[in-house]
């Protein structure tokens, strides 16, 4: 039982940091309707961002600010510059160039840094924490915090800001949003740039704890089929979906074998497209055919 028990909180802390993954694509996705298939890149990104920066003998916390910023930086010049100009061409249009952009981004990371893997310095305070025979590993539990409050922080300012609630009007209604004075385009780019600083978040936290390589983007796959199985317009539904996930990853790889643990998630993918499509919390919408 204990055994089941550790399972079950190494999923939950790893579930955290899927969900923060997934935020970044449905806030995209709410918006503009694109798919963003170069999230993982992005993440990617950010890893080898801090990396390099604290390589040049940065301070971890100026390198971490700076990371963000690069990550904001890297979100307007997609939005600017691959996105704006497919405004009015058909969507599918739009998500094809976010699929290219992430081969784009691999072969650029991989021309910049090569395909080594990296170390970055243990900056993290603290250690792990042991309940009874339950330990609490000290870069998942870091991992985790970080994700979730994240993802909750984002989901106040979705609810409770005036851009915030821009951006919910924007992903109900470009026309409606519009007639309100809203400046879709503005709206575009705050979406773009905070999808940067979350992939670039991703990235630092994954890098922490795996080691910074290409391999990275891989790993981010996981966040799609949270995304559809929380629901594609939904921020709860995503972290709610996000450690579900995280759980039912874990407990296969621990009580069936590894070779169930990295096909876990994508079974929840097929079983949520099959028998709820519109995710847990997704909006049912009907089309008219």
């Amino acid at each position: 039982m204990e055994l089941v028990l550790q399972y079950i909180v190494n999923g939950l802390m790893n579930g955290g940091l899927y969900a923060l993954l997934a935020v970044g694509i449905v806030l995209v996705y709410k918006s503009t309707a694109v798919f963003n298939f170069a999230m993982g890149q992005m993440l990617m990104l950010g890893a080898f961002f801090l990396w390099s920066f604290t390589n040049l003998g940065l301070p971890i916390w100026v390198s971490i600010i700076l990371c963000l910023v690069c990550g904001a930086l890297m979100g307007l010049l997609i939005e600017r510059f691959t996105m704006r100009p497919l405004i009015g061409q058909p969507l599918i249009s739009a998500v094809l160039a976010t699929l290219a952009l992430s081969y784009i981004l691999d072969a650029l990371s991989k021309l910049v840094w090569g395909a080594a893997s990296e170390s970055l310095p243990k900056f993290l305070p603290g250690e792990s924490i042991k309940v009874g025979n339950i330990v609490f590993a000290h870069d998942l539990l870091w991992v985790a915090g970080i994700a979730i409050i994240s993802v909750l922080l984002l989901l106040a300012f979705y609810q409770r800001t005036r851009t915030g609630l821009s951006m919910r009007a924007v992903a109900e209604s470009h026309k409606v949003a519009e007639a309100r004075g809203i400046k879709i385009r503005n709206i575009f780019s705050v979406t773009w740039a905070f999808a940067g600083v979350i992939a670039v978040i991703g990235g630092m936290l994954l890098g922490y704890r795996l080691g910074v390589t290409q391999f990275l983007s891989i790993i981010s796959l996981k966040a799609f089929p949270v995304v559809l199985f929380g629901g594609m317009d939904s921020i709860p539904g995503v972290l709610v979906a996000g450690l579900i996930v995280g759980v039912l990853e874990s407990l296969a790889g621990g009580l069936i074998g590894t070779w169930l643990m990295g096909s876990m998630p994508y079974i929840v993918l097929l079983l949520a497209l099959i028998f709820r499509p519109y995710g847990l919390f997704g909006l049912s919408r009907i089309e008219r055919i």
